[in-house]
């Protein structure tokens, strides 16, 4: 019976594997796995181990003894020889290539004496950076015979020179790689080779990037690769060399750049076909890559023999056969002791098999894609760490992985398992593992390795165009498929995106959880805290426009700010911590709080940091204090808000980001985006099944763990303004120090708000610019497609048609970009989280600014994070909700912030206080916002003065532009014809109305800055126009550049200096310096200038006189004094 099944072909256990018959004669190392029960009776076993190891069939004599760890060491060295083969031409192979210092079994590296400028090593052995201006630098080996390669993977992406140098090239503080003859370079950020002169070449390259470095001495050629992908050969015919000379890989850095180099020490990511590496790889690479292939095929028999469990051990009850699972431990740890044994005794072999078969066998066990196999996984990391030498295999494997995760792309065809996903999973499954966690924590790289698992690759446009092949935007007349091509694609990416983020999240919180084995003892949250502080230390100054150098990737500061702001907004349960609650901290109603001694506290990484009153120094000078350091202040949401308009997580209405309108909306608006509508609801989808259980999760208290929801309100104060004093708001003594010593949400909410103003915002103002552009360009491409379809003649229409392409062009490129924007920064689950981040800022600033000694060391980016998340959202496309409740349902405190801020003499900075009044001038423009400060109580209270005091000669414009708009169609500023007044206020006009008449004062001062203003604009705007007419007039009478007119230009030139000098005998009398001609005043430009200054003489109208002699008793034009003003034909005033 049992013979019957197994020639049915339903069981596999396992235990026998013999070759099939007619598959032996051709290939005797094929082998298939059959049933045991054949007639080989008792040798299924020698038939296992004969395909586990491939050796040929029935090789293996009966095995009488137990399959022990010895028995399995022996006859792997019994089959060495088969197991690994040395090629026969290994040595000719490597024929050409030389050492600088003679030849031998060197290691390849940089030559130290070829440095010019200023080059240290960040990661030994070849991650260098350039400190200085420009650095160049060459290799230790030299090659002219065969076909020889490196690989440059990019850490920065800026001014490189990369390529190929003979020894005799100079390397100067300017000239470097490609500069002199003999010497070949390609710079990707200049898109440009180099061999003395430039030429264009290749892509665009961006971090990540990993350049593939070629010469052929056999063509004489040298090609660029770029991940993989050739550029074309960059030069051809250059020159051969003999032994003892050569060419040497060359580098050259501008200041701040980083590259990592790799000769060969490590298996290549992007290896050429027919080029060899410059550093051989070790000799035992094989054989190590045979017994972990051996390996493979024990686990793939031992899953095999679990999917048939059942009918396995039934037989084996019957036969007496021993299991895999009996077999797997000897076999497997024979296999690790002789490769351990091997790897040992050749240097270097252990960091090439880790980075290369060791990390692919281990990705082939896990599976790259979901479901993984983490059974077959943790069975193999058990043996291996039962090794003393897999520890250092181990250290190299998480480098390799953190690499990885550098230089991963994403392909679409594998998405949502693309990109760096792979590498993450397979990271944090193995460093759940408490030893391999303090043993990554423990290396001298441990923060450096962290940075590249949260590192992204950047993306030039050729990758966003393999990865959108296929582009639509509304009214284009692209194919109708590519609509839905494109929403296919978008799905893909935002899962990808979202796949990686997770794991992303999963890591940090595995390090955040880590307990490290030290004295004294730490708390949870320790080594992550650690890693932020030194990551912002190290960051110092990276939103300069010239970043110091050392700075790093932007893409590791926008992935962990996504993973702070997911924490906070989902919230976390610190193990050991007292963090009981299951709704995200920018969630939580009811009462608030925030330790003050993140302010007052000057850590190394905040000493740059400016503070709302100034510097951190300046402050503990002028306002000392030292008595609240351990204090907390606390707060309860919506204190400030009247009753009737107050939106808190405890009332009926709640805010937006977690109310139900936000998934109806996000399905209502996917047909209105502009230029990708049914994209949005790619955004929507991932949280949309949440989102309905918002509202009731905020009425009961509780959150479920899936749902990402709930900010707190705000609320305002005032100090030394007219505003309501603020209820329930005390600072009290911190409770205890374990809170200090365990990580705080609130520590991370600072963070969050660094990382973003350092490390977001400049994404968000990047995406603004992609949609801005998008919309001008489509408007170009329809005007011309209208100019086209107008069938104008066949020289124009060719034009129009070359111009078209243009903008078409222009329009994909934007398409894609603004796509890739929205997956990467507009998700659903991302707006929420910055919407209730906002809230919390703002209600946390309104609290602090009643305490003015706190308010003035409240660092600047909380202020200009707070107001450029604001407007993020407001702009956002996909809208996050509607316009009409995106203040009112939760922002109303950020109306209040800024019209009782924009003129606080405490924020010192006057680009902030310019930035709050920027945000009203934007706001006013919409009738919806306008009602907003209608009703809000500080804003009818105090805007009318503080705005009519904030007229100056800085914020004149800004302030006019805010009048205008309230004003506009009363009979003041009339809107033009078709232009709408929809913004103006009746309720603002009549406050300005009686602030004017009931402040004399105020309103004096302010109509005195209004008409010096005018006078001063309006004298501005003459010589503008003056320099304009003098300029056009010169251009005017301009000769042309032939030879023949010479003459006529002498002659007019000698006529019109005569003339020049005749008119100014006639014009130029007395001490005046303004001619008879000019009667009318120069300042108002409608009264006759009859008086004039004494003693310079320069005239105007007697009433802009005596106006601007109000305030000031030097001349309008040359700021002499005066002494008297005399009226034209009357006596002195």
């Amino acid at each position: 019976m049992a013979e019957d099944i197994v020639r049915g072909g339903g069981l596999s256990s396992g235990l026998a594997v013999i070759l099939n018959g007619e598959e032996e004669k051709e290939n005797p190392l094929r082998s298939r796995l059959v049933s045991c029960f054949d007639d080989f009776g008792d040798q299924t076993v020698e038939r296992a181990l004969e395909y586990i190891f491939g050796l040929p069939h029935r090789s293996l004599g009966t095995i009488t003894g137990p399959v022990d760890e010895e028995l399995v060491c022996a006859l792997i060295k019994n089959e060495m020889s088969t197991l690994n083969p040395i090629p026969s031409n290994f040595n000719s192979e490597r024929e050409g290539i030389s050492f600088e210092n003679g030849c031998g079994s060197h290691v390849v590296g940089l030559e130290e004496l070829s440095i010019c400028g200023d080059i240290r090593i960040i990661k030994p052995p070849l991650l260098i950076e350039s400190l200085a201006m420009f650095s160049s630098i060459r290799a230790n080996v030299r090659v002219w015979k065969g076909k020889w390669m490196y690989e440059v993977v990019l850490e920065t992406s800026g001014v490189q020179q990369l390529g190929w140098a003979t020894r005799s090239c100079p390397f100067t503080d300017h000239k470097g790689v490609g500069d002199a003859d003999d010497s070949y370079a390609f710079d990707g950020k200049r898109v440009s080779k180099w061999n003395k002169d430039a030429e264009p070449y290749g892509q665009a390259w961006v971090v990540g990037d990993v350049i593939g470095c070629c010469i052929d001495m056999d063509l004489d050629e040298i090609l660029f690769y770029r991940n993989g992908e050739s550029l074309g050969v960059a030069f051809h015919g250059i020159r051969k060399m003999g032994p003892g000379f050569g060419y040497h890989p060359a580098i050259s850095l501008s200041q701040g750049e980083r590259s990592e180099l790799n000769f060969g020490a490590r298996p290549f990511k992007y290896p050429i076909q027919g080029f060899l590496p410059l550093q051989a790889p070790p000799s035992a690479n094989i054989l190590a890559t045979k017994l972990l292939s051996c390996l493979s095929r024990l686990l793939d028999m031992q899953s095999r023999e679990r999917s048939n469990s059942f009918l396995a051990a039934k037989f084996r009850r019957l036969k007496r056969f021993v299991s895999l699972e009996e077999l797997y431990y000897p076999v497997s740890r024979g296999i690790c002791k002789v490769m351990f044994t091997i790897l040992e005794a050749e240097m270097g072999s252990m960091e090439y098999i880790a980075w290369g078969s060791f990390l692919t066998f281990l990705l082939e066990v896990f599976r790259a894609q979901a479901p993984h196999e983490y059974l077959s996984l943790d069975k193999i990391a058990n043996v291996f760490l039962e090794f003393r030498e897999s520890q250092l295999v181990f250290e190299h494997l998480v480098n390799a992985l953190s690499s990885a995760c550098k230089t991963a792309p994403l392909v679409l065809t594998d998405c949502p398992y693309s990109g760096s996903y792979p590498y993450l999973a397979l990271a944090c499954h193995i460093l759940r593992r408490q030893e391999l966690m303090v043993l990554w924590w423990k290396s001298s790289d441990f923060e450096f390795l962290f940075e590249g698992f949260l590192s992204q690759k950047n993306l030039n446009k050729q990758d966003l165009q393999c990865m959108m092949p296929s582009v639509w935007w509304p009214g284009s007349y692209e194919d109708a498929a590519y609509e839905g091509s494109m929403m296919l694609t978008t799905t893909a990416l935002s899962e990808a995106i979202s796949k990686i983020e997770e794991k992303h999240r999963e890591l940090c919180l595995l390090v955040i959880q880590f307990l490290p084995p030290s004295l004294p003892p730490q708390f949870p949250g320790s080594v992550f805290r650690t890693f932020l502080q030194n990551l912002l230390l190290k960051n110092r100054g990276a939103d300069r426009n010239v970043p110091p150098p050392g700075v790093s990737s932007n893409s590791v500061l926008v992935s962990l700010y996504t993973v702070i702001l997911h924490l906070l907004s989902e919230g976390f349960v610190m193990r050991g911590g007292t963090n009981g609650h299951n709704i995200g901290f920018l969630h939580r109603g009811g009462d608030q709080s925030f330790p003050v001694e993140l302010f007052l506290k000057n850590d190394s990484y905040r000493t740059d940091i400016s503070r709302l009153g100034g510097s951190f120094s300046h402050l503990s000078k002028s306002h000392p204090i030292t008595d609240q350091e351990d204090e907390v202040i606390r707060w309860e949401e919506g204190c400030v808000d009247d009753e009737e308009t107050r939106v808190t997580h405890n009332t009926t209405q709640k805010p937006c980001c977690c109310s139900c309108y936000d998934l109806e909306f996000s399905r209502t608006s996917k047909n209105s985006v502009r230029y990708a509508p049914r994209g949005s609801r790619v955004h929507c989808s991932p949280l949309g099944e949440r989102s309905g259980h918002v509202a009731a999760e905020c009425s009961t208290g509780s959150l479920n763990d899936e749902i990402v929801d709930k900010p707190s309100t705000s609320d305002q104060s005032e100090a030394d303004f007219d505003y309501r004093p603020l209820r329930n708001l005390r600072i009290v003594p911190r409770e205890s120090n374990m809170s200090c010593a365990t990580l705080r949400e609130e520590e991370l909410l600072d963070t969050l708000l660094l990382l973003y103003h350092i490390g977001v915002a400049p994404n968000f103002k990047q995406a603004s610019y992609y949609m801005s552009h998008q919309s001008q360009s489509v408007a170009l491409l329809e005007e011309t497609d209208k100019q086209i379809r107008e069938r104008p003649c066949s020289g124009q229409l060719r034009r129009l048609k070359e111009a078209r392409n243009d903008y078409r062009e222009e329009v994909i490129d934007c398409v894609r970009h603004c796509t890739w924007y929205r997956i990467t920064l507009f998700s659903r689950w991302k707006q929420r989280g910055m919407y209730a981040a906002c809230m919390w800022v703002v209600q946390l600033l309104l609290v602090l600014s009643k305490v003015d000694s706190l308010f003035l060391y409240v660092p600047e980016y909380y202020l200009e994070t707070m107001v450029d998340c604001f407007h993020v959202l407001r702009k956002s496309d996909p809208p996050f909700v509607p316009s009409a409740i995106f203040i009112k349902q939760g922002l109303a405190p950020f109306v209040t912030f800024v019209v009782s801020h924009f003129n606080d003499p405490r924020i010192l900075s006057a680009d902030l206080r310019d930035l709050l009044l920027q945000s009203i001038s934007v706001l006013v423009q919409y009738k919806e916002h306008v009602a907003i400060f209608e009703t809000n109580r500080t804003a009818t209270q105090i805007l009318p003065r503080s705005l009519l005091s904030a007229f100056d000669n800085r914020s004149w414009i800004p302030v006019t532009n805010i009048l205008l708009r309230l004003c506009k169609g009363s009979l003041f500023g009339s809107p033009k014809h078709g232009e709408s007044s929809s913004s103006s206020s009746v309720v603002f006009q009549t406050l300005l109305k009686e602030t004017c008449v009931g402040e004399e004062d105020l309103f004096s001062s302010f109509l005195n800055r209004l008409f010096n203003t005018l006078s001063w604009t309006m004298t501005e705007f003459s010589v503008s126009v003056r320099e304009m007419q003098d300029k056009y007039q010169a251009a005017c009478g301009r000769g042309d550049s032939y030879l023949g007119k010479l003459c006529q230009l002498e002659t007019f030139l000698s006529l019109l200096i005569t003339r020049i000098e005749s008119d100014q005998v006639q014009t130029t009398r007395g001490r005046g310096e303004t001619t008879d001609d000019d009667a009318t005043c120069c300042i108002c430009y409608t009264s006759e200038a009859d008086a004039q200054f004494a003693p310079c003489s320069h005239r105007s109208c007697y009433g802009c006189i005596t106006r601007h002699l109000l305030n000031c008793h030097r001349c309008f034009f040359c700021n002499a004094t005066v002494l008297e003003v005399v009226k034209i034909g009357e006596s002195n005033i």
